[in-house]
């Protein structure tokens, strides 16, 4: 499989976690960095950080649920600087803590907002632009929490499985106007959103772990990014079980809300 430089890229949920990871990963000289985040302070550190590497940084304190926000942001960078790489990042986690917790509506429409319309903010402007030039490339940062819905997050399972449904609808579609797309499907990675998930975290990556193995594969062109390998297996396999089965694995793992004490 053939590799591919970026020198222009885009990095959403840049301000922590996987993404200050993934900004840090690209920032080199000659490359342009967009980076977009809600915290100012954070987003600015890694910005610092990227510039410290050579890196061309621009950034967009933003809400990726702000749609008109983020359209004017993404086509005003993209204007100045075509695109080559958009890494749809952003996203926020939700648990269930106990059986008497439920995520109500507000609930479980922050995390749908944040997890895919916001990733759909990001990406919807700047497909457009790639499909005019015939060439780009979009990462979609899902989960392997796609791959089977769990108790303890039905929220996000729910979001990261609807992001992975759309990547892999819209990918032959875009494959026809020269734009690759990629889905990424991380398991647990070593972020202040995994420190307080409170189930357990088989082979949890550190972010720059799982920021440089991203980048490898996407620099390889790949139209799935899924680690670590055994979890990855473990999820499929589960999702092959009869339900009742998969559930009593589940709470084995600590991934079934706890009962509620009296």
């Amino acid at each position: 499989m053939a590799s591919a430089a970026y020198r222009v890229i885009v990095v959403t949920g840049a301000s922590a976690g996987l993404g200050a990871a993934l900004a840090h990963e690209y920032a080199a000289p000659d490359v342009v960095l967009g980076l977009i985040g809600r915290d100012r302070a954070r987003l600015a550190a890694c910005a610092r950080r990227c510039r410290a590497r050579g890196a061309q940084v621009l950034t967009g304190a933003l809400d990726v649920r702000d749609a008109h926000a983020m359209n004017a942001w993404l086509t005003g960078f993209d204007a100045a600087h075509p695109i080559d790489l958009l890494i749809a990042n952003a996203g926020v986690a939700s648990t269930v803590a106990s059986s008497s917790d439920w995520e109500d509506l507000v609930r479980t429409g922050t995390v749908v907002d944040t997890n895919f319309y916001g990733a759909l903010h990001a990406v919807l402007p700047v497909a457009e632009r790639m499909r005019e030039r015939g060439r780009g490339h979009i990462a979609l940062v899902s989960s392997l929490a796609a791959l089977r819905g769990m108790a303890i997050s039905p929220a996000y399972c729910a979001s990261k499985a609807a992001l992975k449904a759309y990547g892999d609808s819209v990918r032959p579609l875009l494959a026809r106007a020269g734009v690759k797309l990629t889905v990424v499907l991380p398991g647990f990675v070593q972020t202040a959103m995994s420190d307080v998930f409170p189930g357990d975290k088989p082979f949890i990556w550190s972010s720059q772990k799982a920021a440089r193995y991203i980048r490898r594969k996407l620099s390889a062109r790949r139209s799935e990014i899924a680690f670590p390998a055994g979890l990855s297996l473990g999820m499929r396999f589960l999702a092959l079980l009869p339900h009742a089965l998969a559930d009593v694995i589940l709470q084995r793992l600590s991934l079934m809300p706890r009962e509620a004490r009296e």
